[in-house]
């Protein structure tokens, strides 16, 4: 199956499609599992480890049906490139395999859940090469599009719909991914992170950081999004008006107010206040009525998600 034309992304046409919450934290504050290197991808290697990846997204897709919107089905490999890989004894061709094995079991879900009512595209995830809340060491454009070709290749070849980079936080990097998805023929959205002043944690503005992307490669991304940030860490960025703001097609964001740093020291999990969380939401999207990709991240699980959904899911 070809990849979507960016034009013809389903979430670009005015419906609402949600996404599921944050899968990792789930896993481990919700369920207890041990997720070497907050690494979700290795559970499609077991049936037990499917199996829990399909009741996982189970509750999400049903909110969507219940509310008519669409869903974006993201891969579990926001860990899946090869520095995280290594970590955990995947190497090429294991690593490329793995990838596509997430878009076939995404493929699976859609056929049994999608419908006029509630489409469902397939959406490849990549990750940060490093850390997701440090910039660490940067690499180059050039760098970045030979790194992260190889994943978006495999989802090409799984037949996913487009690929979604998420948590990234500095710009170089999404230039290079912007850059080797065009290559691919995949569309292709970016996903920033903030820290609580509301810039990247390598100091851009959220209007610097999508401007030189933008500029860098014709435009490439279909769309931006913010995540792994609450939203009183960004509302005040865009309030501007301006018109870079736009080029923002979704938000999935933690259900907690904490920083970054505090996050990661965390050994219980914050889930906020889930009613609290889909006002905030509301609220952002009657300022950005484009906003149309709504879901969740660090902290958020299906109740967050059902809340979003009831506070802004119009259709």
């Amino acid at each position: 199956m070809a990849p979507l034309h960016p034009d013809s992304l389903p979430q670009l046409a005015g419906k609402t499609f949600l996404t599921d919450g944050g899968l990792e934290t789930t896993l481990v504050f919700l369920d207890r599992m041990e997720l070497p290197c907050f690494a979700a991808f290795p559970l499609l290697e077991s049936a037990n480890g499917r199996r829990r990846l399909r009741d996982y997204f189970a509750p999400y897709i049903a909110t969507a049906k219940r509310h008519g919107a669409g869903f974006l089905l993201g891969s579990p490999t926001w860990r899946a490139n090869a520095d995280w890989g290594a970590k955990l004894g995947f190497a090429e061709p294991a690593l490329g395999q793995i990838n596509r094995r997430s878009i076939d079991f995404l493929a699976e879900l859609r056929e049994e859940h999608a419908s006029a009512a509630t489409p469902i595209v397939i959406d490849g995830i990549i990750g940060p090469r490093g850390d997701g809340y440090r910039p660490g060491e940067r690499m180059s454009e050039a760098e970045a599009e030979r790194y992260h070709g190889a994943q978006i290749e495999s989802f090409r070849e799984g037949g996913a719909d487009m690929v979604e980079a998420q948590t990234l936080n500095y710009p170089e990097e999404a230039i290079g991914i912007a850059r080797a998805a065009r290559a691919g023929g995949m569309p292709v959205a970016i996903s920033f992170t903030v820290e609580t002043d509301g810039r990247l944690p390598s100091g851009e503005t959220l209007e610097d950081a999508i401007g030189q992307v933008d500029r860098a490669t014709e435009n490439a991304p279909a769309y931006y999004m913010i995540n792994c940030a609450h939203p009183t860490h960004f509302e005040d960025a865009l309030a501007s008006g301006a018109p870079w703001l736009r080029r923002l097609g979704g938000l999935r964001c933690n259900a907690s107010r904490k920083s970054h740093a505090e996050l990661d020291a965390a050994t219980e999990l914050d889930a906020g206040d889930p009613a609290e969380l889909g006002r905030e939401y509301r609220a952002l999207r009657e300022r950005i009525p484009q906003l149309s990709v709504l879901g969740g991240c660090c902290g958020t699980d299906d109740q967050h998600i059902a809340a979003i959904a009831a506070a802004c899911v119009t259709e």
